[in-house]
């Protein structure tokens, strides 16, 4: 089994051409595990929802295939609504919601009054936020798991969870870091976790952000890697992934799956949390981090094809392994292509 771990959430999206996708199946784990089962039948999501967290939406999972077991139900209602604004040159906004829907000409919907961004508290190392998973939220049901992802979460979730799933025999874990804790004053926390995970998996932009603007790319997953985590996969967005091996010290990239300009692109949202979930998919069969990322990229292409994480989760069977044949082949410079 592949646990990934995270949010369930209620996506509502500003496209850069200003088109408006409201009320969307999303959140990080189930991005994750959409992008996870593109390889593997044994994926399990375990997160926080409140009671009103849309129930309909559930027996759709499982029909997909996914196993909901490790759901924590919460009383109550919880704060699942989740916003973002992509401009032109392909940034993301989180914040005002109302402006971004005013310039579209929009209303800003109700679900939306009062919001204030994606990711309200998880910069607290010392609080949970309340959908924040904790270590008494593991379930017997998830003890069967190889391998664990932590998508974005609370920075205090990322630092106990991961040695309590460490000390729970997880064979891999890796972790995607929260943006609001990537910043020079966590370090401390950062050290205090990157020790006791397999693959640490930030973006460029969350790099920057602890860093510095003015880092050098190679030197600062040295020195992640210096701090213990002996796999560092950079997310770079268009332009691929990067990849750093602490044992061989050896760093390489591979490109992204859609060329510059490809139509198939519609949406990024989910895109990191899809690649992270097939990338973990590729740990779990026991294959290199190279073999591995390419899987990531692969799922990563599912997910911006289409709105919502639902659209990457009802792909036909087979996609991603004739997607795979069509990027190796890709690169080794065979010009035939496949879906």
């Amino acid at each position: 089994m592949l646990v990934t771990a995270g949010g369930m959430r209620v996506d509502n999206i500003i496209t850069h051409d200003g088109r408006a996708h409201l009320g969307l199946l999303g959140g990080n784990a189930l991005y994750a595990a959409a992008g996870a089962s593109v390889w593997i039948d044994d994926v399990a999501i375990w997160a926080r929802i409140g009671q009103n967290y849309p129930v309909d939406w559930l027996p759709k999972l499982e029909k997909r295939g996914l196993n909901i077991e490790g759901l924590v139900r919460l009383a109550g209602s919880q704060e699942h609504q989740t916003f973002y604004a992509y401009s032109e040159d392909g940034r993301r906004h989180d914040t005002d919601p109302a402006y971004h829907f005013s310039r579209i000409g929009l209303p800003l919907p109700q679900e939306l009054e009062n919001y204030v961004h994606s990711t309200p508290g998880q910069d607290d190392p010392l609080t949970y936020e309340p959908l924040a998973l904790r270590p008494e939220d593991w379930s017997t049901s998830l003890d069967i798991a190889l391998a664990v992802h932590l998508a974005p979460l609370s920075i205090r979730t990322h630092v106990e969870m991961s040695a309590f799933l460490r000390d729970r025999g997880i064979k891999w874990l890796t972790v995607d870091p929260g943006e609001r804790y990537m910043r020079p004053k966590f370090i401390p926390e950062l050290r205090q976790f990157l020790p006791a995970i397999d693959a640490f998996l930030p973006s460029y932009q969350e790099l920057v952000s602890l860093f510095g603007s003015g880092m050098d790319l190679v030197a600062a997953v040295r020195k992640l890697a210096q701090w213990g985590t002996p796999l560092i996969i950079v997310k770079l967005g268009a332009e691929g992934v990067l990849i750093y091996s602490k044992e061989r010290e050896k760093v390489s990239r591979l490109a992204p799956y859609h060329r510059p300009g490809d139509e198939r692109v519609v949406d990024v949202t989910g895109a990191g949390d899809s690649f992270c979930g097939g990338f973990v998919a590729g740990l779990h069969q026991g294959l290199n981090p190279e073999e591995s990322v390419k899987m990531g990229l692969v799922s990563a292409s599912l997910a911006v094809e289409g709105y919502g994480v639902r659209f990457a989760s009802e792909q036909p069977d087979g996609i991603g392994s004739r997607r795979l044949q069509t990027y190796e082949e890709r690169i080794l410079g065979n010009s035939k292509e496949r879906p």
